[in-house]
């Protein structure tokens, strides 16, 4: 589903974000990606999502290859990618329906009937079904954190990406954040998650992939399926 090969990120000025990173993600697996800050992790899953473009080497998304695809199928790309932030980037001045909403919107749904019933389910996976009419405002940092989930999962995605989800979290919290993409996960969806987080990883016990440096750390068993 996901596979790195040989990938470099520099950016100007010279600075190595990552270095020939070679792993591949098979379809319908979950796994965890660890380092500690400034590994480099953010920037893999942005190469991912086509946020960034590597500077060497090649990223194969669903047998797509990135390298090659032109910038007016990038939107098509990221219509198969939920992504989720640490810090939430929701809409403050819009509804919780709004928020969860604006994905099936930009990718073209008018029904506003199926709009509803979709934004609906993915706020009760989640466990804010009755919370559409609530701001971001009014929300714990949990709840933020579980719109922006919802909003991420709403197109139905095959894959999830995200970025230190539960960083700025309680532990409890953590651990039930983390338990909603291993749901996510059980029925198929292909999963990646940064965390800093090790003891919650080590929990849960799925794979993890380390970065040190930029580079894949050897130490991290299971890091590398090629």
């Amino acid at each position: 589903m996901i596979r790195f090969e040989h990938v470099g990120k520099r950016y100007d000025g010279g600075f190595e974000a990552l270095q020939d990173l070679s792993f591949e993600l098979e379809q319908g697996e979950l796994a965890f990606l660890t380092g500690p800050s400034g590994a480099g992790k953010s920037t893999l899953l942005r190469l991912i999502a086509l946020l960034e473009r590597p500077s060497r080497g090649h990223i194969r998304v669903a047998e797509i290859d990135l390298s090659r695809l032109r910038r007016r199928h990038i939107p098509y790309l990221r219509r198969r990618i939920g992504m989720i932030f640490q810090d939430h980037r929701l809409l403050h001045d819009r509804t919780v329906f709004d928020n969860v909403a604006l994905p099936l919107i930009i990718n073209g749904i008018a029904d506003h009937r199926e709009i509803a019933r979709r934004v609906r389910a993915a706020l009760d996976k989640v466990g804010l079904l009755g919370r559409e009419r609530y701001y971001p405002v009014t929300l714990s940092g949990g709840e933020q954190q579980r719109v922006g989930i919802a909003r991420a999962v709403v197109t139905r995605p095959p894959i999830l990406l995200a970025d230190e989800p539960t960083g700025n979290l309680d532990p409890g919290l953590s651990g039930e954040i983390m338990q909603l993409f291993v749901e996510f996960n059980r029925v198929g969806v292909t999963t990646l998650i940064a965390s800093h987080d090790l003891e919650l990883v080590g929990r849960l016990g799925f794979r993890r992939i380390g970065l040190c440096d930029g580079r894949l750390d050897p130490d991290v068993a299971g890091g590398v399926r090629a």
